[in-house]
């Protein structure tokens, strides 16, 4: 620090540590009043990309053929069959208790879908209100063998057991979120892409608190209704197992994931803080004042979220437990360093010997958490908007970090006066100082296990993949995974995937004329049996329309058939539903293969209760599509979306003759499989950014490319390290764990900062780079332990969290963390005796 600078603090806070400290309490005191306002989100923003045009596609799906929010009710009985009288009867209570609550469009379940083979009906009898398993008569063995065997019902109902069946509750579709979200979609693409004018940021800004605070009513709404359906469900859960799952419980189970995790991590490692710094340091100043550093700086940040509404979602939730432990190491290296100079001198006074550990630390300090921000300003560079939001929070978060731990320790050092210092040296430099005789003694072997290590892990990233499963984010005695697993095993897959069909374009039709010899009066139309006086007949427009749907023909089902069937095959797809299924059963009530003329007339024959079920869902005649509705199995083991989906295509399109641009994807499938397909360019996009981002700093604060270069090493192969780990042990990337390599270089070369920055004063009191590495070994080196140490048992209590990405974020960067320790310890400092960057 400059002198004038120095001399600038010494006058506002070293004269004036009361003061001081007052500011920050006042600050700390106005922030804690947005904490009532404070927001979590797992909505499925957090799941998709930026500017993703299959997310607009997906919603605009959903206003042609309804929500796609549902929840599902698994129902087992306890006792008894499921056909039997007493759990039928438990099904209905429970069908009528959702039907009570707000938000529900409507149940759909075996007791009330229509039975159209217990017993066969006829076509005829289509027209009529359907006959459903509610009916008094209805044939229970039938009905049974019916849902067990119908191409409608098979493997989607029932379990193949017969024991097993779901209640599934849809939502009613919310338009207005569609429209606000799309509007503001719209206008942020614009922004990024051509730039806004001024009314239309005023619009931008508008549309987005309108949203905002919609999605937070609805997300109250959507938690609630879920809290009622548990609490509803929970008084038969005596008579049968029950589960529950679907998106809106996901969401809302996530959500207190999240809280449990903050108020688990948020805890223990307060305790564990003070734990520490109470083994290391053993006096109470020393616990007191870094613990009151690091409580600010979270809860500073945490109220100034609140205040401007911004959000942590499952990804950033992960921002309070790396503030926290990164407040910590800065505090940790200030109190190092005032320990070692009252030691050194100890005629000095408080105030000397505080103004030469912020000087003697600010330097270092500044370039630490300036890298650090580096790292997590990488982040940004993904177009993934939850990682982009938790580089940007913890960005601002180490600054302030910084700021406190400069204002707080320095303060308080000043108010509670020397003291006495009982620094007398600890186990942490004898175990420091084995790493440099180490590196001494065995410099080779310290290069050839560094080598070794880059190859190894080289191989591992090079078996890294981006392909998981949902259903693996959640412990197995978690009812999310539970619900999941029954319905994949037992109900015909889980995750949702849509295949929507574009009619092909119909060629011009010749315009006739008066004079057209080729126009002549239509010689069937007198025996028009879909006249008027047709009994099954309707003269409106909208039947009309519906009965000349090409899909709905016989060319178009005969295209839709080989895909129903070639779905069907494939050993990842669990139940595939589409107009071929619809199709099938009337042929099969009819007993021949039927006529364009005879599909038109099935189609209008159908009441509406049979017509919601069987036509609605899979064919939209205004746009003149056809949609293939089918769900995956998750906990197969062979699913690979990437491949599956481009497998799909080219079977359409080579195959069966489909042009590219008829065909299209959409769901939740295909969102969350775009965000994982991004990983890999963001991985390489946040590291590039990283590297380069801190070769500059590098370059600024050691003024050497050598040294720079020197410096990152060790954390290049910690990075290098994790990515090779997570490929050997079979961890995929995700949203969670593509951040680790970018946290770890910026945390880890805070050791390389200090490391060399000890060095190289050291190197000035003889020359000798052997006599300087010991030396730093000694100082700075314990520093390095107790920080990298503190990160490393910190991390570790993120391993019980319910959500399995946090449990391998907080394994794996203890893992880079002692890769990091471990390559400051040695290989930095073996580079250094060999390229002697110092000179002679």
């Amino acid at each position: 620090m400059s002198e004038r600078l120095l001399g600038i603090y010494e006058k506002l806070v070293l004269r004036h540590p009361l003061a001081a400290i007052i500011l920050v309490v006042l600050l700390a005191v106005g922030m804690a009043f947005g904490l009532p306002n404070f927001k979590l989100d797992a909505s499925a923003d957090s799941l998709t990309l930026e500017h993703d045009n299959a997310l607009d596609y997906f919603r605009e799906t959903l206003q042609h053929y309804g929500s796609s929010d549902f929840l599902v009710v698994t129902y087992t009985p306890k006792e008894g069959d499921l056909f039997d009288d007493a759990a039928l009867n438990t099904l209905a209570q429970m069908s009528d208790e959702l039907n009570t609550i707000s938000g529900v469009a409507n149940i759909t379940s075996i007791l009330d879908v229509p039975l159209l083979y217990s017993p066969k009906v006829t076509v005829s009898q289509l027209k009529e209100k359907p006959r459903t398993l509610r009916d008094p008569d209805t044939d229970l063995n039938l009905a049974r063998k019916e849902f067990l065997e119908s191409p409608i019902y098979r493997k989607l109902i029932l379990s193949p057991d017969g024991q097993t069946t779901a209640l599934m509750a849809t939502m009613e579709l919310d338009r207005q979120y569609l429209t606000l979200v799309r509007q503001r979609d719209s206008l942020r693409l614009k922004r990024d892409t051509e730039g806004l004018t001024p009314k239309e940021e005023v619009e931008l800004e508008r549309v987005s608190k309108e949203f905002l605070d919609y999605r937070t009513a609805r997300a109250v709404e959507e938690h609630q209704r879920v809290a009622e359906i548990r609490e509803k469900m929970a008084k038969f859960k005596d008579r049968a197992q029950i589960f529950l799952g679907g998106p809106s419980m996901i969401t809302a189970d996530m959500i207190e994931f999240i809280k449990s995790d903050l108020r688990v991590f948020g805890t223990g490692i307060v305790l564990f803080i003070i734990a520490t710094l109470a083994i290391i340091f053993r006096q109470l100043r020393w616990v007191v004042l870094p613990l009151l550093t690091c409580i600010l700086s979270v809860e500073i940040m945490l109220g100034y979220l609140s205040w401007i509404d911004w959000r942590l979602t499952v990804i950033s939730s992960n921002f309070v437990a790396l503030l926290l432990i990164i407040t910590l190491a800065l505090t940790i290296h200030l109190i190092v360093r005032y320990r070692e100079l009252q030691k050194d001198n100890p005629e000095q006074s408080q105030l000397e010997l505080v103004s030469g550990t912020v000087s003697y630390m600010a330097r270092p300090c500044l370039y630490t958490v300036l890298t650090t921000g580096v790292a997590f300003v990488s982040l940004v560079v993904s177009d993934i908007r939850p990682v982009i939001d938790f580089g940007w929070m913890m960005t601002m978060g180490i600054v302030l970090a910084l700021t406190l731990a400069f204002i707080v320790i320095p303060a308080g050092m000043m108010l509670i006066g020397k003291g006495k210092n009982n620094d007398k040296g600890d186990n942490s430099a004898a175990y420091t100082m084995i790493f440099a005789r180490f590196t001494e003694n065995h410099g080779k072997l310290v290069l050839a296990l560094a080598l070794l290590a880059a190859i190894i892990s080289g191989w591992g990233i090079s078996q890294l993949q981006v392909e998981n499963r949902f259903i693996d984010y959640f412990r197995s005695d978690t009812e999310i995974y539970q619900g999941l697993s029954v319905i994949d095993d037992k109900l015909g897959g889980t995750t949702p995937l849509d295949i929507i069909l574009d009619a092909p374009k119909a060629p011009p039709m010749p315009t006739v004329t008066e004079e057209d010899p080729f126009a002549e009066e239509d010689p069937f139309a007198a025996d028009d049996p879909f006249a008027s006086d047709d009994p099954f007949g309707d003269d409106s427009e909208s039947n009309d329309d519906k009965a000349n749907s090409y899909w709905f023909t016989g060319v178009g089902l005969q295209d839709l058939a080989k895909i129903h069937n070639y779905l069907d095959s494939l050993p990842e797809v669990g139940k595939v539903s589409s107009l071929v299924t619809i199709a099938d059963v009337a042929e099969d009530l009819m007993e021949h293969q039927l006529n364009d003329l005879e599909l038109a007339f099935v189609r209008r024959s159908l009441s509406p209760e049979n017509a919601a079920l069987l036509f609605d869902p899979y064919i939209d005649d205004e746009l003149n599509q056809a949609r293939i509705t089918l769900r995956i199995k998750e906990t197969g083991s062979e699913l690979k979306r990437p491949e599956l989906l481009a497998n799909i295509r080219s079977y359409i399109v080579d195959e069966v003759g489909l042009q590219d641009d008829q065909v299209h994807f959409t769901s939740l499938l295909v969102l969350y499989n775009n965000m994982l397909q991004s990983l890999f360019r963001s991985q390489i996009l946040t590291l590039g950014a990283v590297f380069l981002g801190i070769m500059i700093m590098f370059m600024v604060l050691f003024r050497s490319i050598s040294i720079s270069l020197i410096a990152m090493l060790p954390n290049m192969l910690a990075a290098t390290v994790v990515l090779g780990g997570m490929g050997l042990a079979g961890i995929p990337l995700d949203m969670m764990t593509i951040t680790i390599a970018a946290i770890t270089v910026g945390i880890g070369v805070d050791n390389s900062i200090h490391y060399i920055t000890r060095f190289k004063r050291e190197f000035v009191v003889d020359r000798d780079y052997l006599a300087a590495m010991h030396r730093a070994h000694g100082s700075i080196g314990r520093a390095l332990f107790y920080t990298c140490i503190t990160i490393i048992v910190g991390f570790s209590i993120l391993s019980l969290s319910n959500f399995i990405p946090s449990v391998y974020f907080g394994l794996l960067t203890g893992l880079a963390m002692l890769t990091a320790l471990l390559g400051s310890m040695t290989l930095l400092p073996k580079l250094l005796l060999i390229f002697k960057p110092l000179g002679k």
